[in-house]
């Protein structure tokens, strides 16, 4: 609903006349925690895919399954995505295209020679230790830990913080994505 129909409407209810608006043309696009944490595992079980459609099928299944997962889970539609991965330094660190994000989950790309494929690294099982999650409206923040368990049953531990928004299209993206190593004294 545009803000001059939102003015309308408000004047006709702050002066006692009806509406005539259905409930279709009401938006409601506020994001609930559940939508938040199926977010969050839904970008587990596509890392885990990826990993496996690299085992199953080449480079170019895995590119496949990245893009599709870049494209339905992350907000690069709209405008950068403020991505830092865990494993990127230099010139590159951050990854504000799609293009960036791409060779950060499956490498080979010439454009960014540091990257080997997070995504490719036999990844079997996921889980997400949320601190704390924030949530405005149709957005979202959370942080908190992330255990990745590879095919050898090693798990990797990073610090994760996510921001979400949910669009004129009821899908929650994320906006957001910075994670990182633990600190080490």
């Amino acid at each position: 609903m545009s803000l001059l129909n939102r003015q309308h409407v408000l004047a006709l209810i702050l002066f006692g006349a009806s509406t005539s608006l259905s409930a279709t043309e009401i938006s409601n696009r506020n994001i609930s925690e559940e939508e938040v944490k199926a977010a969050q595992q839904a970008w587990g079980k596509a890392l885990i895919r990826i990993s496996d459609d690299y085992t199953s099928g080449g480079i170019e299944k895995a590119r496949q399954s990245a893009g599709q997962v870049i494209d339905d889970a992350y907000a690069y539609q709209s405008g950068p995505v403020l991505f830092k991965p865990t494993l990127a330094s230099g010139d590159q660190t951050f990854r504000l295209t799609r293009a960036g994000a791409l060779a950060y989950f499956v490498g080979n790309d010439p454009a960014f020679p540091i990257d080997k494929g997070f995504a490719l690294k036999g990844w079997k099982d996921y889980r997400v230790d949320n601190a704390a999650i924030q949530i405005d409206g149709n957005s979202a923040y959370t942080m908190g830990k992330v255990h990745l368990t590879d095919a050898k049953g090693q798990v990797t531990t990073v610090d994760k913080s996510w921001g979400f928004r949910k669009g004129e299209d009821g899908k929650v993206r994320i906006t957001l994505h910075h994670s990182s190593l633990p600190y080490a004294p």
